[in-house]
């Protein structure tokens, strides 16, 4: 399930998520922390990275379902996740379950009925052979990761040590796919040849995704680039030339406001081809 861009959900998730902030270094492709310096034309000038780690070889792809968009506010009813093999481009295993809820406010998104949610199934079990999937992973790959990674800690479900990677976000897919900067589950499954059946079910995106991953010639050096450290940018276009930032995923008002930004590396920053300064979020 995704946020509306623009919305005050989402405005949190870019001041609370940081890429840096959880992934330890040595797990980092690049070996360090990039650092932008910021030059008198506002683009930005990578440091060159000293040695380069292999990637993580287990990823838990994840997806929920909720009954809204806050948790504190709605609950998690619907969790899939997937353990997926890197080096062999594989399905190792996958799990999906519902967790009870008396109402679901997002049933016509979902289409998850609250009283099935509380039909008779082992839930609780079903959680605790998740957490073994999760400690069996090196990475949490989700679509849309800040999302995804805010409802554990609440209710029953655990909080999340591993590090994050967002496939929307972090993940930047070959240009001969012809996919947005931001592609939508569907987009990305449709450009690799993958059938779309259904929507909106954890398990069912958790299932293109693999199959997307199954399909990426250079997943290894994919993943390594995701995980370079990012921070949030502005672009330095005038008006009339709006569209370059949209065209490279940059986001009108969110979070900046009045401002085209997005999370870029200091390697992305310094190719972008136009104009960029970074920004500071105020608490």
């Amino acid at each position: 399930m995704e946020l509306e861009p623009g919305s005050g959900e989402e405005r949190n998730r870019w001041q609370q998520t940081s890429l840096l902030s959880l992934v330890a270094p040595a797990q980092l492709c690049d070996g360090t922390a990039e650092k932008a310096v910021e030059a008198t034309d506002g683009a930005a000038t990578p440091s060159t990275p000293s040695h380069q780690p292999p990637p993580p070889a287990r990823l838990l792809i994840l997806d929920t379902e909720t009954t809204g968009l806050d948790p504190l506010k709605h609950r998690c009813i619907e969790v899939g996740a997937v353990l997926f093999d890197v080096p062999q481009r594989a399905v190792l295993s996958q799990i999906s379950f519902l967790l009870p809820c008396q109402t679901n406010e997002a049933e016509t998104v979902n289409g998850i009925a609250a009283a099935v949610t509380r039909l008779s199934q082992p839930w609780p079990e079903a959680l605790a052979y998740f957490q073994t999937l999760v400690a069996a992973s090196d990475l949490i790959l989700a679509h849309n990761a800040g999302f995804d990674r805010q409802w554990f800690g609440h209710g029953p479900l655990p909080a999340i040590e591993k590090p994050w990677l967002c496939s929307m976000e972090d993940l930047r897919w070959p240009p001969d796919r012809n996919l947005r900067a931001n592609p939508s589950v569907r987009d990305l499954a449709l450009a690799y040849g993958v059938p779309v059946w259904a929507a909106h079910r954890a398990l069912t995106d958790c299932i293109y995704l693999a199959q997307v991953l199954e399909r990426c010639d250079d997943l290894e050096g994919l993943l390594c680039a995701g995980l370079e450290p990012r921070q949030l940018y502005r672009a330095r276009l005038p008006y009339e030339e709006r569209h370059r930032a949209r065209q490279a995923g940059f986001r009108w008002n969110d979070p900046v406001p009045k401002a085209w930004s997005r999370r870029l590396s200091a390697r992305e920053a310094a190719a972008i081809g136009f104009p960029v300064s970074l920004e500071q979020l105020s608490a």
